[in-house]
């Protein structure tokens, strides 16, 4: 509403003019607004705004100053509006005083203004009294405008010390990468929450933080308004849980292994390196002491840079020292060396192996400390009552391990003895039979060739001596005429069988005592070389030419030569006997590893693979056999004095070279 007032010298006044914003203002028409201002129009006032209105009527009038004013009236209706008035003065010639102004209704802008103020007041509040840390910052520099008492609380520092500060000065964020992330997300989406994050409180200590924040804008500043909660005592009760249930997994998983597997040496290296992990120790490991070993540790779970104690064992007086601790306490808790009252020796051997913390519980077996379950640490560490009961725990299981893996020791013993006695007396039963086959074997021999050999040639005589008595029937002359070749037929078949008779006997002296060796330093080549010299009449005889290529420089041997030169001779005896006359033997001789590989060869008739693996094995000969019994028991007794020398003897066949007989001898060393 535009108006015109009229102040007179006489102290009249009245309103010259109304427009007519009156009615939507007054609820009045401008003419009624003239016509009772001085009664009406001020009536409309707010009683408690009366007094300022009047006052600054005066104000302006004496100083003919701009009149403003705002305030309340009460329209004829009952309505509540605020005005606002505003008019310069403009004294007249005559002395009275002319205000042009306006007046207009601000009731929208007051409630709003009303608005603002509670919801500011209702902020004020709840920013106060909140128990969360409130704080409000510029966006990008982070510098704090304002905190909240529970910022104070939280971080330990009065609201003069970081108002005006950046985060990044009183490094509250342990992580810069954290708030460089917050910001990023932020910048993106307008606001964050449940951020967890790591703050530094004024004392230095690290806390765990849930952070939530929403950009907002100040003087047109963007600005960062920020809900902090600490969440530290959560985290760790959620920690605490989370190691909680990997114990009882860790202790449930050694308990399965216990039951199910008798490999104490996996269980313990398992159980070691669990443990450490769980612990995140740099060093867990078991170590024992009974009466068959001192002290020795037996599993060891070590990171790569820290010390290992592998194979380190204990001295008498260490030994007996923990062995006090233990009797005086069930556990040895050491948070920092430094800080703990310990013998010249141990701290010696902490500085030793680099341990400044340490958590020790004892393996018990039968009310006997046998061992203990020891955890270390290079820097000083608090050791929870988790992690204590675990390893109490644990140490309990471990001594079932180690009484069951004990248990079964004796008892594989036992069985491993049990089997050993059985091996013995089987073997023993073995060999009884062995021998009883074998002597049934001579006898069976034996009785055979007296059954055959020796009877055939028996007969043979009784035939000849018969037939030259019948050839004298009826004048029997005193004397009787014998041609010369059957008197040696019948000495040959007599020496033949004297020959088989000393090899039984032989075959029987070796099976009841073995062959006797009379050993000497025998050189190889001369003695071949005499047998081929003695030999030479037989040879002649069999029309058999013998190459002798064995060196002359060929190592000792510690042989028997006697019976040596018996194998040589029933070699030689098997080719001429076996084959025509024109019989070519070689000899050859190998040094090899340790022995003497002698070959002799003839370019007389083969043998099959069957005739030639039987050829030394004591058995009765077939009639048609190519090999007799006499030369078949030679060449048992053959094999028996070579590998009575610790030699070996064999023989193999080849269609275009005949049969080659090779034998070896151990060399003589030194030693020998």
């Amino acid at each position: 509403m535009i108006f015109q007032f009229l102040q007179r010298q006489d102290g009249s006044h009245s309103l010259l003019y109304a427009s007519s914003g009156s009615r939507e203002l007054y609820e009045l028409e401008p003419e009624v607004v003239q016509r009772d201002f001085s009664e009406g129009i001020y009536k409309f006032i707010h009683p408690q705004d009366r007094k300022s209105f009047e006052e600054s009527v005066a104000t302006s009038y004496h100083t003919l100053g701009p009149w403003h004013w705002e305030g309340r009236i009460i329209t004829p209706s009952g309505k509540l509006k605020w005005i606002q008035g505003s008019s310069r003065p403009e004294q007249q010639a005559n002395g009275d005083i002319i205000w042009d102004g306006f007046v207009w209704d601000i009731t929208v802008r007051k409630q709003a203004e009303e608005q603002q103020r509670c919801l500011a007041e209702k902020f004020s509040k709840a920013f106060r009294c909140s128990p969360n840390a409130i704080t409000i910052s510029t966006l990008h520099e982070g510098r704090i405008i304002e905190v909240n008492n529970s910022f104070v609380k939280l971080s330990g520092y009065e609201r003069e010390e970081v108002i005006g500060r950046s985060v990044l000065e009183l490094n509250i964020w342990v992580n810069k990468s954290d708030r460089a992330v917050m910001l990023q997300q932020l910048l993106s989406t307008k606001a964050v929450h449940n951020l967890e994050f790591e703050f530094r409180k004024k004392s230095g200590e690290i806390r765990i933080g849930l952070f939530s924040a929403e950009i907002i804008h100040l003087n047109s500043v963007p600005c960062l308004l920020a809900v902090s909660h600490d969440i530290t005592e959560r985290k760790h009760t959620e920690e605490l849980v989370r190691l909680s249930a990997k114990r009882d997994r860790l202790l449930a998983e050694t308990l399965t292994r216990i039951r199910s597997s008798l490999n104490l040496d996996q269980i313990l290296q398992t159980t070691v390196n669990e443990v450490r992990q769980f612990l995140q120790a740099d060093r867990v490991f078991i170590a024992v002491s009974d009466a068959e070993v001192k002290s020795k540790i037996i599993a060891e779970s070590v990171v790569t840079q820290y010390p290992s104690v592998l194979g380190w064992q204990a001295d008498d007086d260490l030994l007996n020292e923990w062995k006090k601790q233990f009797a005086n306490s069930r556990v040895r808790i050491i948070n920092d060396i430094t800080q703990t009252a310990e013998s010249p020796k141990i701290i010696a051997l902490y500085q030793q192996f680099q341990i400044k913390a340490s958590l020790a519980v004892p393996i018990v077996l039968n009310a006997e400390l046998f061992g203990a379950l020891i955890a270390n640490c290079s820097s000083p560490r608090h050791w929870h009552s988790m992690e204590i009961d675990l390893l109490q725990r644990m140490s309990e299981q471990l001594a079932i391990a180690i009484q069951q893996a004990q248990l079964y020791q004796q008892l594989a013993q036992l069985n491993s003895n049990l089997e050993r006695q059985v091996e013995e007396r089987t073997a023993q039963l073995q060999q009884k039979m062995q021998e009883l086959q074998e002597l049934n074997r001579v006898k069976d021999v034996v009785l055979h060739t007296v059954s055959h050999d020796l009877r055939t040639s028996v007969m043979g005589n009784l035939m000849v001596l018969n037939n030259l008595l019948n050839k004298q029937v009826g004048s029997p002359p005193p004397l009787i005429s014998i041609p010369r070749s059957i008197i040696e037929r019948m000495i040959q078949g007599n020496d033949r069988q004297l020959a088989m008779i000393d090899s039984l006997l032989e075959i029987h002296s070796s099976e009841e005592q073995g062959i006797v060796l009379n050993c000497e330093i025998v050189n190889l080549s001369a003695l071949l070389a005499k047998i081929i010299q003695d030999l030479q009449p037989v040879f002649r005889q069999h029309q058999v030419t013998v190459k002798n290529l064995i060196s002359s420089d060929l190592p000792l041997v510690i042989a028997d030569p006697a019976l040596l030169r018996k194998v040589f001779i029933n070699l030689f005896t098997h080719g001429w006997q076996k084959n025509p006359p024109g019989l070519n033997f070689t000899l050859k001789a190998t040094v090899e590893t340790g022995k003497i590989r002698i070959y002799i060869q003839n370019n007389g008739v083969g043998m099959s693979k069957q005739e030639c693996d039987r050829l030394f094995d004591l058995y009765i000969r077939e009639p048609q056999a190519t090999c007799s019994t006499d030369i078949g028991l030679k060449m048992f007794l053959s094999r028996q004095i070579i590998q009575a020398h610790n030699g070996e003897i064999g023989v193999f066949s080849d269609r275009k070279r005949g049969l080659t007989f090779w034998l070896t001898l151990p060399i003589a060393t030194q030693l020998s």
